[in-house]
């Protein structure tokens, strides 16, 4: 079993759900009492939400660059962004790195071709669904079209994200917002929906929507697991 290095802690509550899914995996193909080999480290998300907020990227970067080489330093085979914005910043977070990184738009984009879909709605932070570092990667990489909520859903998407999920909040109101932007981004031509930040699926399920929803968190474990199990 090959050992997985996750950056995680933005926020920690969906790092806890990696932790979970992963050795709930392999406990699954494997069996017994096996567990997921890994090694974690789990920055502080303050700092690095205010280098979001006020665009110092580099700095960002530089705080998950020092993450992975300790993750490397401490035997990982391949490395894990536990989160989908800071995937903004990957290229710097894996310069000179001798494994590689399993990036979360790939697995997810996967998923979507392999249900014979085309258009995908995008739910995020305002920074995965505005900036083109993601969108760009999903469109010229696997061929999709991706359309993201108007400018005020964008806004309120966001707010639920920074205010709520990653405090650990949960609220019925909140998942109602979020079904009427679902809904919004269907009538727009969207075929499925990408739960493009790794807090999200604490609020949506996929028994919610009348579209297939793509869990990013869920699929870049199970390509994290194919990959650590392979022969």
């Amino acid at each position: 079993m090959r050992c997985i290095g996750i950056i995680g802690g933005m926020s920690w509550e969906s790092t806890a759900h990696y932790y979970r899914a992963l050795n709930e995996g392999v406990r699954a193909r494997l069996g017994g009492h096996h567990s997921a080999r890994l090694v974690l480290h789990s920055v502080d998300f303050a700092p690095l939400e205010a280098m979001q907020r006020e665009g110092r990227w580099e700095a960002a970067g530089a705080v998950l660059a020092e993450a992975r080489r300790g993750l490397e330093a401490g035997g990982a085979d391949l490395v894990l962004i536990a989160a989908n914005t800071m995937h903004k910043v990957a290229d710097q977070v894996m310069a000179g790195a001798r494994v590689p990184l399993l990036h979360i738009a790939d697995p997810t984009a996967q998923a979507i071709r392999r249900g014979g879909l085309t258009t995908v709605g995008l739910l995020g932070t305002r920074y995965t669904m505005e900036e083109d570092f993601y969108r760009r990667r999903l469109e010229e990489r696997h061929g999709l079209t991706v359309l993201v909520p108007s400018p005020a859903a964008r806004a309120e998407v966001h707010r639920i994200i920074f205010e709520e999920l990653v405090l650990g909040v949960v609220r019925p109101e909140s998942k109602a917002r979020y079904l009427e932007v679902a809904a919004e981004l269907a009538a727009a031509g969207a075929q499925g929906l990408i739960a493009g930040c790794t807090e999200i699926g604490m609020l949506l399920q996929p028994a919610d929507l009348a579209m297939p929803l793509f869990d990013t968190a869920e699929l870049h474990v199970a390509a994290a697991l194919d990959l650590a199990l392979a022969p």
